[in-house]
């Protein structure tokens, strides 16, 4: 086995379970989110020479946010026929666990806005490295996760409060 080689697996060996947390909660989904990472960890792998000297986490975290937005606009446009689910009751929504809630709410928004609440909030990374990940501004990440806070609290019916995701306190 090279150096190359051992490298990249020393790296999936300490981080794989992080990344594949990054992608299940950008798509909501167990099977996706390995598929997912599998497809940012064999980009990686061909990129590794110049990625590895660099810090490649972020590099994969990015694959990973970019690999499950453009699944999702696909999906969008193979969709003849759009299925809307109406909005989980407050009283339905107290019944089930709230992680089950939390989830189907995270599903419901536009890949990028939940790209930003996972980066910021469950990652904890900071807005500048949110908007790495993502190719953007700091600004564009600051109006994706209001917009995103802002339709969570809506689909949890809950009215702007103080209150905890992922392991951040987030201000109504």
């Amino acid at each position: 086995m090279s150096d190359m080689e051992h490298d990249f697996g020393a790296f999936v060996a300490a981080r794989a379970t992080s990344l594949l947390r990054v992608a299940y909660l950008a798509c909501g989904d167990a099977t996706e989110a390995e598929d997912l990472l599998q497809t940012a960890l064999e980009r990686t792998y061909r990129n590794w020479d110049r990625v590895r000297h660099d810090s490649p986490e972020p590099y994969v975290r990015r694959v990973i946010v970019n690999a499950a937005i453009s699944r999702a606009r696909r999906r969008a446009i193979l969709r003849i026929i759009p299925m809307h689910r109406p909005p989980e009751t407050a009283a339905r929504a107290a019944d089930a666990d709230l992680r089950h809630v939390l989830m189907e709410a995270l599903r419901a928004l536009p890949p990028r806005q939940r790209a930003a609440v996972v980066l910021r909030y469950w990652e904890d990374l900071s807005e500048t490295q949110t908007a790495e990940v993502l190719g953007c501004t700091v600004g564009t990440v600051k109006s994706q996760t209001s917009k995103a806070l802002a339709k969570l609290r809506s689909a949890l019916g809950r009215e702007p409060v103080e209150g905890v995701i992922g392991n951040a306190h987030v201000r109504g």
